[in-house]
């Protein structure tokens, strides 16, 4: 079901638009990228210079490659637009330090600790999050084959928690009775 229609006019004033997309790769492995692109609808000017109406502020990628166990095997970074030249280009190779770290329970609050804000780039730290699920949407397919591996997607969720009638049915391997209390 759409958003309803908003009751009141209104002005548009910003975008930001974030694309993810995953990649089997040739070696085994999986590509999962992300693209972070925020534009204004007016001219703006701000303590690090001014942007046209509809001139990119941000424009970020990141390439997490993934093994089947959703751990982090390479990371790289890139801002080609952003606000502080000179600033906020340089912190894009920290992101490497995502290698090893594994996608999953605890993921966002890893990342929290490896990137503060004063070691990371908060649109970057975001995007990262945001492709943990991606990673997870593009290993899913090729982890259900493997019945021994628990889908990630089973308690992450009010739909796939394993005491639901969805596991139940779908993921009886993977099926808790409710705690009755």
């Amino acid at each position: 079901m759409p958003l309803p229609p908003p009751d009141a006019a209104r002005e548009p004033l910003n975008r930001r638009e974030i694309r993810i997309e995953g990649f089997r790769r040739a070696d085994g492995l999986w590509d999962v990228e992300g693209h972070l692109l925020d534009t204004m609808a007016n001219d703006i000017v701000f303590a690090g210079g001014s942007r046209r109406a509809g001139e990119p502020m941000h424009i970020m990628g990141l390439r997490l490659t993934v093994d089947l166990s959703a751990t982090i095997r390479a990371a790289v970074a890139s801002s080609d637009a952003h606000p502080f030249a000179g600033v906020c280009d340089r912190i894009a190779p920290a992101y490497a330090q995502l290698v090893g770290v594994r996608v999953g329970p605890g993921f966002r609050r890893k990342v929290r600790e490896l990137f503060p804000p004063a070691q990371g780039c908060a649109h970057l730290s975001e995007l990262v999050i945001t492709l943990g699920t991606g990673v997870l949407q593009t290993l899913a397919p090729f982890i259900a084959q493997d019945p021994t591996i628990k889908p990630f997607s089973l308690d992450g969720c009010h739909a796939l928690m394993t005491d639901g009638p969805q596991v139940r049915e779908f993921h009886p391997r993977w099926y808790r009775a409710p705690v009755m209390g």
